[in-house]
């Protein structure tokens, strides 16, 4: 998960070269890799903390309990339906906007594409956490077409020899958000079908697990995938149910013997890619894996009898075996030539200080396509940071240069009909069209500090060859009649521009909208002033804060979109949101780690260039917030009291008059190193939930709580049978005036699938005398309506008294002390992260992590 950067500073210059001495709300641009890393902890953390890693099976035996739950009616309606336009004219505020950039519309990450060859104009996306969306019409418009699995976590799409569709469930990154799957399906008529749990291939075997490549062996008649748990063999002609079977592993001896590991279970035998020469029949494969921070197991192997037996390559030339990490192959088609890009581990585990940083060991290629080489590099980063990037040092800025990334956002392809047209996803998009001799960076990071650039639209020049950033996937189209395209999948949705094209743009895929997989961390909504309807604001994974407000919407006698299409108001990482119920057009957003900014009129510059400042850093500057950290109004004085969570519990009693970070004040220090997990306030009693260390790997994993109930901040004494995981969500209930009475959202899985003391069951606990004894609420695990195994991420008391959890499998709410039903079905099977009512409190809206934002009638 990386951050579009936002801009400090007031020109392009303060922008990538230092920072703003007149604000310190934002970070260099040299500071996004280290964000990613520490935006995989925040996601992590929660849940797999303590133990560390997630038993196999988990998920599925989550899957099954809620499959046999009553459902409580509502039907759930999508929200986001409008297309997102990140560049939108008059959101352009220079210190807290990416408007302008050139990413232009927007969704939510591609991590896998497919044409389908024999159909025209049919392709399929799969999205980081949304599912499978198909294109009948060469991309321009998109369906959902895999809503109802069980898990909508994609790591990779194949289409087989026969023309069916194969989906690999569990997106394979390893970054901060990435899902585990539930398995393989099949969908035999993709061109028209949609997927069900009947489509599932084999049996349990690569449940819990990320995919990264499905590949098929046509000749030999197998299916291959590369997975977290080593790589995965089934004959092409095996009936449905046949079992996948492990051929590569070798951490567990499995098809190889003598290999030593050098790394705990958990990072052991991944594997990133597997490739079948073309030309050699069906017996060559040659496989990656390797832990991106390095491990004794890190290789290329190879296989001469279609998987059964492998060999560790030595690879010979300019790649060092020693530096292998994760690495992406390409065969030319008629496999003359291999060629790889891959990251070094040595790279990742250096410091980066100050200097140019880069964890890219470099580009290469096999001219014999053997995987012992002789391997010629080709490009390095200072080389492809040369090609016309906008990641230049005297561009973006010391610190993050291509390859920076190169762990999450690495893709290589090569052209079917040209073996010397190669493209290169790193951050950015790079074509070679002789055979790596040159390079030309064709999809920018963004235009902002290039010489092309200015705020003024009438003044800048910029082409049109810049996308949205992380490059994740790449496909190409061979429909007879027409020119063949490569399409390409990132953290901003999806884009196609023909394999002939040499000149500057690419065709955005986003413009309809209908490529719905944004991933929100959050949802708030306000009433519009001028009576047109409700505002609703959420913060984005690498995509800013969205803001839909009604078509035709006015604000103080500006027309905010006249397009009724999505803006971006803020840019960077979106977190936590809030609004003022009764004022739509007042926000305030979060960066990462509580850098907090408001606006009292929607973010909208009056000015096409954004001269003016409409959005204003309030951040406390907290030493110990987590990436996304917790604030909220008080629930009863919403104008009269704020609250905020890091190290410390903040209170703002100047709420949306705030100007600075200094109208934050400490109200209590939850502890060095203790971050704060949730926070929550009602008549000014306050609540706070932590966790410290946040990680079995830091240590002793550690969490609590405070709260300032009976007058005095004070840490609560959970009791032993309070679960030892993480406390994501926190709810004071309002029939209780005095803030005594609160229920308590547990993440992660119980102690079926977490061994350890403490480890209990539940995941909503409750106490009605101010912390001093809790009750577990999720009922009798043998019963069909107890609250399912599955992470749970936000808790709601909606108007009418009525309990709501938001889990990674869908919303739950309390029928009575112990019961629980499912909340309406039709809302896809993305992850549920977060919770907020409507202005009047008649609908609840849910922001999922790959489908967008949805609401249904208040239960």
């Amino acid at each position: 998960m990386a951050t579009a950067l936002l801009i400090a500073g007031t020109g392009p210059v303060a922008a990538f070269g230092a920072s703003d001495t007149d604000s310190s709300r934002h970070e260099v641009a040299g500071e996004e890799s280290h964000e990613l890393m520490e935006s995989l902890d925040a996601f992590n953390e929660p849940r797999l903390s303590p133990s560390g890693e997630i038993a196999p099976g988990a998920y599925a035996d989550a899957w099954a309990h809620i499959k046999n739950m009553p459902v409580r009616s509502g039907s759930w309606s999508e929200v986001t339906t409008s297309p997102y336009n990140e560049d939108a004219l008059h959101y352009r505020d220079r210190s807290a906007s990416n408007s302008g950039g050139g990413a232009g519309h927007s969704a939510g990450r591609i991590a896998a594409l497919a044409t389908d060859p024999t159909h025209q104009g049919v392709v399929y996306a799969g999205a980081a956490g949304g599912g499978v969306f198909r294109s009948t019409d060469d991309g321009r418009t998109w369906t959902p077409i895999a809503d109802r699995l069980p898990a909508l976590s994609v790591g990779a799409l194949a289409v087989a020899p026969d023309g069916s569709l194969w989906l690999a469930t569990g997106e394979a990154t390893t970054a901060s958000d990435n899902y585990l799957g539930s398995g393989v399906y099949r969908l035999a008529d993709p061109a028209t079908g949609t997927f069900s749990e009947s489509d599932k291939v084999g049996g349990t075997e690569l449940d819990s697990a990320s995919i990264h490549t499905v590949t098929f062996d046509k000749a030999a008649g197998y299916v291959f995938a590369a997975s977290s748990h080593g790589v995965f063999r089934r004959p092409l002609s095996a009936g449905q149910s046949s079992a996948w079977t492990k051929v590569l592993a070798p951490c567990a001896g499995v098809g190889i013997s003598g290999v030593s590991c050098g790394v705990d279970s958990h990072y052991a035998d991944i594997a990133n890619d597997i490739a079948v020469q073309p030309g050699s029949d069906g017996r060559r494969l040659l496989a990656n894996v390797a832990w991106r921070s390095g491990a004794d197991y890190n290789g290329f192997y190879y296989s001469d009898d279609a998987g059964t037996t492998w060999k560790r390559a030595n690879p010979t030339g300019a790649i060092n075996p020693a530096e292998i990490g994760n690495a992406a192959f390409a065969y030319a088609a008629d496999g003359s030539r291999l060629y790889v890009s891959m990251e070094s581990p040595k790279l990742l585990n250096k410091t980066s200080g100050s200097g140019v940083y880069s964890v890219l060991a470099g580009v290469y290629v096999s001219q014999s396509g053997n995987a012992n080489g002789s391997f010629k590099q080709i490009a390095t980063s200072s080389s492809l940071s040369a090609s016309g990037s906008a990641m230049k040092v005297n561009e973006i800025g010391s610190g993050y240069q291509p390859g920076s990334q190169a762990w999450y956002d690495q893709v290589i392809a090569v052209d079917p009909s040209d073996p010397n047209h190669v493209y290169l996803g790193l951050e950015e998009m790079f074509e070679s069209r002789d055979g790596g001799a040159t390079w030309k960076a064709i999809g920018r990071y963004w235009n902002f500090g290039m010489p092309c650039f200015s705020y003024d639209p009438a003044a800048n020049t910029c082409d049109g060859d810049v996308m949205h950033s992380d490059q994740h996937a790449l496909a190409f189209s061979q429909w007879k009649g027409s020119t063949p395209e490569v399409f390409v999948g990132n953290d901003g949705g999806a884009y196609a521009r023909p394999t002939t094209q040499t000149t500057a743009g690419w065709r955005n895929l986003n413009e309809s909208g209908t490529l719905r997989d944004l991933q929100y961390y959050s949802v708030r909504a306000g009433r519009m002033t001028d009576g047109s309807g409700d505002a609703v604001w959420g913060g984005l994974q690498d995509n800013g804060v969205s803001l839909l407000a009604p078509k035709g919407a006015t604000y103080q006698g500006q027309q905010l979109d006249p397009d009724g299409e999505m803006v971006s108001p803020f840019g960077g990482d979106g977190g936590d949101q809030l609004v003022n119920p009764a004022n739509g057009c007042q926000t305030v957003g979060e960066y990462v780690d509580l850098a907090l900014q408001i606006t009292n009129n929607c973010g909208y510059t009056a000015s096409d260039d954004g001269s003016e400042d409409v959005i204003t850093d309030i951040a406390p500057g907290d030493p110990g917030a987590r990436f996304i950290a917790p604030f909220s109004a008080d629930e009863t004085d919403p104008n009269g009291l704020w609250v905020a969570g890091g190290q410390y519990v903040w209170g703002n009693t100047k709420t949306w008059n705030s100007t600075s970070g200094a109208d934050w004040t400490k109200l209590y220090d939850l502890g060095a190193g203790h971050s704060a997990s949730a926070v929550a306030s009602r008549g000014h009693v306050t609540w706070a939930a932590w966790c410290g260390p946040c990680s079995k790997v830091d240590g002793t994993f550690g969490r609590g709580i405070a709260t300032d109930y009976g007058g005095t901040w004070h840490q609560v004494n959970l009791p032993a049978a309070f679960p030892n995981r993480y406390i994501s969500s926190l709810a004071i209930d309002p029939s209780d005036a005095s803030g005594k009475t609160v229920y308590a959202v547990i993440n992660g899985f119980s102690r079926h699938w977490n061994e350890g003391p403490g480890a209990g069951y539940g995941h909503v606990w409750k106490t009605t005398d101010g912390g001093t004894t809790w009750t577990d609420l999720s009922g009798d695990p043998a019963a069909t309506d107890s609250f399912p195994d599955a992470p749970a991420n936000a808790a709601l008391i909606t108007k009418n008294g009525t309990l709501v959890v938001a889990t990674d499998l869908g919303v739950f709410t309390s029928t009575s002390t112990g019961h629980w039903a499912r909340l309406g079905t039709n809302l896809p099977t993305s992850p549920a992260v977060y919770l907020s009512p409507s202005p009047d409190g008649s609908q609840v809206y849910v922001a999922t992590h790959g489908r967008g934002i949805w609401k249904t009638q208040t239960p």
